[in-house]
This record gives structure tokens, sequence and C-alpha cells, in this order.
């Protein structure tokens, strides 16, 4: 669902990303790990079609994102940790607005919005106010208007930031959940444990090079039964 072939983003002075390569197959989590600042959020900016590569290009649900980025923002929903919601709205609201993105209208539009409120257990945050929902409520509301028009391909980037226990556990079900589907996802993250539930293949990311990839078990195995000692441990040897 996912093919990237040599994907580099250059700035004035600074590489973010330097010539990445990685697929993701269907119904497959991909972990995207690596401390922050060595080039995780501008892959999937990129992904995302939200900023231009300076070279090489990525596939999204077959289509490719220099030349049919419409397509490729119609087969992928992104998850950010922090996203922002409009406050005086309702979750409906808000839902029901970025559904009209994607033509998920009328009758389709309440199919989804029951199909979306049962995955997520959302019941409770349809008629309140955004700006009166707590950081859980919030998040679920940024991850429905991600998936209402059942995005093939779903890209989550440090999804967990600021949520609390709860909020973060409701997430990562979610996420095996989704897969469940036969969708396919790119978990970006810095914490190695979320990485460790949830993936099925990982990537490790350094000074935007993929420096290590291979199966959860394997990238375990390397780390004496721990991903982040794994991820230490790749970069003291290469």
């Amino acid at each position: 669902m996912i093919e990237v072939q040599d994907l580099s983003k250059n700035y004035k002075t600074f590489t973010a990303v330097d010539h990445l390569s990685f697929s993701v197959g269907v119904g497959e989590i991909y972990g995207l790990l690596g401390p922050n600042g060595v080039g995780k959020t501008t892959t999937l900016r990129m992904l995302a079609t939200l900023l231009q590569p300076s070279q090489g290009t990525a596939l999204v649900a077959g289509y490719d994102i220099r030349k049919e980025p419409l397509e490729v923002r119609r087969n992928l929903g992104i998850v950010n940790g922090g996203m922002q919601v409009y406050e005086r709205l309702t979750g409906r609201e808000v839902l029901q607005f970025f559904a009209s993105f994607y033509g998920v209208e009328g009758k389709l539009f309440e199919e989804r919005l029951e199909w979306v409120t049962h995955l997520l257990r959302m019941d409770d945050v349809l008629g309140k106010l955004v700006r009166e929902m707590s950081t859980g409520m919030r998040q679920k509301t940024v991850i429905a208007r991600a998936i209402l028009h059942q995005p093939p391909v779903l890209l989550l980037d440090e999804a967990t930031a600021g949520l609390d226990v709860f909020a973060r556990r409701a997430l990562l079900d979610f996420i095996a959940q989704y897969k469940a589907l036969g969708k396919s996802l790119v978990y970006s993250t810095h914490v190695m444990s979320e990485a460790e539930e949830v993936c099925d293949r990982v990537g490790f990311i350094n000074a935007g090079k993929l420096v290590y990839e291979g199966s959860k078990s394997e990238a375990l195995a390397m780390g004496k039964g721990n991903l982040e000692r794994a991820f230490i441990r790749r970069l003291e040897v290469a």
C-alpha cells in the first residue's frame, strides 16, 4: 500500500530526509522509529503531499505523491499529536464538515458516523462542544475525522503526545482494530514501548536515513527483548 522510493527532502544547509526507501504491505503496521528531529514528521508530510520531495517519490495506494496528490489524499488519513479542532463546533459538526471534503454526505455520512462512533466508542462526544471536551475526547474527534472516508492508509505521527493514560490506551486499541479491517498504517514515534505493542515491522531512522529495517521480532532479538536497546545498539555499530 505504500512504496517509498529514494525519498529526500533538502533545505538550504540541511537534509531532513536522506534517500529513504521502505514499503508497507496491506494490513500491516509499520513503525517509523527514532528520536525527535530525525526526519519522521517530514517523511509523513511528504507522504501526505503536504511537502514536495527534493528527490525520489512514493506510491500511496498505487498513486504517486508527485503526480497524483489529490488521489493520494483521498486514500489516506493522518493523525498528528496535538492536532487542533474547531472549538465552537460540536463533535458531530466537526465530523460533518470534514466528511464533506470527501463527498461523504447525507445517508452515507450517517452510516459512516454510526460506524466510527461504534469503533471509537464516542457517543458522548458527538453533541459536546469541542471547547468542553477532555483531551481524550478531542483526540477521538481527530481520529474520527481522519477515517470517516475509510482510507486504506492511515499515518500516525506521535499520535499519543499529550494524552493521558486512558486516552493513550484507547488510541492503541483503535490501531489494532483498524488494522483488523485490512488497513495499512505507519506509526511514527519515539516511544519504543508503543511500537513494541502495535507494529509488525519497524524501521529505525536517524539523521534522515533509514539505519535498520526488519520485523519487530528481529529487532527485539537484536535488543534482547527491548526496541529501545535495539535502536541504541544499531546506532552504536553504524
